[in-house]
C-alpha cells in the first residue's frame, strides 16, 4: 500500500483522472479537492453543507452529491461524522466547473420532497445518473433514505426506489442492466434491474422497494461505498473492520482486503489499465493506492462511462 497524501479532511468519493490525478471531496472541510501524481493538493472548489460523492458527467464536469453537512467529532487523531448540525437546510446536487471551480446547484428536491443527505452517485451511457440520498441522523431518529434518477440539465429527476435503510454506495453492472447500493447500517447490498433509465423491475420477493437483496456481512460492521470490478464484482468499502469486500454478482464473498483505518470508505480504480485501486482513509486523512493484483485480485476495474 502506498500513501499518496495525508492531512485530508474525512476525504471520499475518489475519481481518477486521466493524467495521474485524483479527484475527491473532502467533507468537513468542505471541498472538492485534486490530489496531483505527487501528493501536493489543490482546492477546486468550496461548498456549503457536506460535498460526499462525485463523479465525471458527459459534459466533462464534476456533479456533486451534497448531503448537508455533518457535525464533528475529532480524537486521538481520528475524525468523524455525527449528527446533522443546527445550520442544516437540506440536501442538494451540484455541478461543478472542473476549469473555474464555480458551483451550481442542480436539484434540491424530487417534487414534493426535500433531498435530505445525497451520498454517492453514478453516470448511466444515456448521460443520466443515479444517485443515493443517505437522509440525516438526529439523537433521537432518522430518515428514510431512496435512490433516485436525474439529468445533468435540471430538468428531470425522479425516485427510483424507496424506502432504504441508509443508503450508501452506488453503481452500475457492466452491462448496464443493473443498478446495486449498499446499506450502511445493515451492511447489505441490494440490486435493482432496470426496464429503462430510471426504471426498475420490482424483484418478485417481497422488499419494501423492490430491490433483491444480494449479500449482507455477519457481526457488527457496516457498508461505505462501492465500486464496480469489470467481471461485475461489487467491491465494497467496509466500515469498523477497515475492509474492501469483494462480492459476486451471485452474493458470494470473494475477498476481503484489510487497511488500517476504521473507516475505509470508498474505492476507485484507475490506471492505464485500471489495475490500481485508489482508497480513502477517511477518519486518519489519507488517501492510499496499491495495486489490485498485489491484494491477490487480478480483475481490473470497471472503466466508468466519462472519464476527463
Amino acid at each position: 500500500m502506498q500513501t499518496l497524501t495525508t492531512g485530508l479532511r474525512f476525504p471520499e468519493g475518489p475519481v481518477w483522472l486521466k493524467n495521474g490525478a485524483i479527484a475527491l471531496v473532502e467533507i468537513e472541510r468542505k471541498t472538492v479537492t485534486i490530489v496531483a501524481p505527487d501528493g501536493s493538493q489543490r482546492i477546486l472548489s468550496r461548498h456549503e453543507g457536506g460535498p460526499n460523492g462525485l463523479a465525471v458527467g458527459p459534459d466533462g464536469a464534476f456533479y456533486v452529491c451534497n448531503n448537508g453537512g455533518f457535525t464533528w467529532h475529532e480524537r486521538d487523531g481520528l475524525l468523524r461524522p455525527g449528527y446533522q448540525p443546527p445550520d442544516y437546510v437540506t440536501g442538494r446536487i451540484e455541478r461543478v466547473d472542473p476549469a473555474t471551480g464555480a458551483v451550481t446547484l442542480l436539484y434540491d428536491r424530487c417534487g414534493e420532497h426535500n433531498l435530505r443527505g445525497p451520498n454517492d452517485i453514478v453516470f448511466d451511457t444515456e448521460g443520466g445518473f443515479y444517485f443515493t440520498d443517505l437522509g440525516k441522523t438526529r439523537p433521537r431518529d432518522r430518515d428514510q433514505g431512496g435512490i433516485y434518477y436525474a439529468k445533468i440539465d435540471g430538468s428531470f429527476i425522479t425516485e427510483v426506489a424507496y424506502p432504504l435503510t441508509t443508503p450508501n454506495g452506488i453503481g452500475l453492472s457492466p452491462d448496464g442492466s443493473t443498478v446495486y447500493a449498499a446499506e450502511t447500517a445493515t451492511a447489505r447490498v441490494w440490486a435493482f434491474d432496470l426496464a429503462g433509465p430510471g426504471k426498475i423491475k420490482r424483484a418478485p420477493a417481497p422488499s419494501p422497494h423492490g430491490g433483491r437483496l444480494v449479500a449482507t456481512l455477519p457481526g457488527y460492521q457496516m457498508f461505505d461505498s462501492l465500486a464496480i470490478d469489470a467481471a461485475g464484482n461489487i467491491c465494497v468499502a467496509t466500515l469498523v473492520t477497515g475492509a474492501i469486500t469483494v462480492i459476486s454478482p451471485a452474493g458470494e464473498v470473494l475477498r476481503v482486503v484489510k487497511f488500517p483505518d476504521a473507516m475505509t470508505t470508498n474505492i476507485c480504480f484507475g490506471g492505464p489499465d485500471l489495475r490500481r485501486a485508489f482508497v480513502t482513509l477517511s477518519s486518519t486523512g489519507q488517501l492510499v493506492a496499491l495495486d489490485w493484483t498485489d491484494a491477490g485480485w487480478d480483475v481490473p476495474g470497471l472503466r466508468l462511462n466519462y472519464e476527463i
